[in-house]
């Protein structure tokens, strides 16, 4: 039987010893941002912007606490069936903020981990896209300390100075 399964040994965060055997057939498990990532993008497909589909899971202790993707506030009609007036319209990317009343799924994860009571300080938000300025506000206000994300969308420099001055580690995550 020892033959036939090969031993995995691995160290968490914290340096304490984790360890699994795997059948020589089986696929290599994904590491914690990997699998973190993975239930992002499936996150993101509850999103229901008209224009974009965007995730955050907020991760504590290698544990979910909260999800969050992008969309209309609760109790408002979804962006998709006509809630949010600049998505119905036909402004380019990037223009017309004013007008939408869509939140971000990093505000949506924060929040709904709030509206249960959850405490998101110390955790690491999973993010399919950059947090903007205004999210990253949030995302220091609430004391999370880690950002991954897997794409740059108008990442910007002041965006990833205020991250780094706030002392949020902040990294991208390329796809394997």
């Amino acid at each position: 039987m020892a033959e036939r399964f090969g031993a995995r040994l691995g160290r968490r965060a914290n340096g304490q010893k984790v360890g699994w055997v795997m059948g020589k057939d089986k696929a290599e498990r994904p590491d914690w941002d990997t699998y973190f990532m993975n239930i992002a993008r499936v996150v993101a497909t509850r999103g229901n912007c008209a224009r974009r589909k965007v995730a955050a899971l907020l991760v504590k202790d290698q544990q979910i606490i909260s999800t969050g993707y992008n969309g209309t506030p609760r109790g408002v009609k979804n962006c998709c069936e006509g809630g949010c007036p600049r998505c119905r319209s036909e402004a380019p990317s990037g223009t017309d903020l004013q007008d939408c009343i869509c939140s971000h799924a990093e505000e949506n994860a924060i929040t709904q981990a709030a509206y249960h009571g959850i405490a998101v300080r110390g955790g690491t938000l999973y993010c399919t896209l950059s947090p903007c300025l205004i999210c990253a506000k949030m995302i220091i206000n609430s004391g999370i300390v880690e950002v991954v994300f897997e794409n740059a969308y108008e990442f910007s420099r002041q965006t990833k100075t205020l991250l780094m001055e706030a002392g949020v580690y902040c990294r991208q995550l390329r796809r394997r």
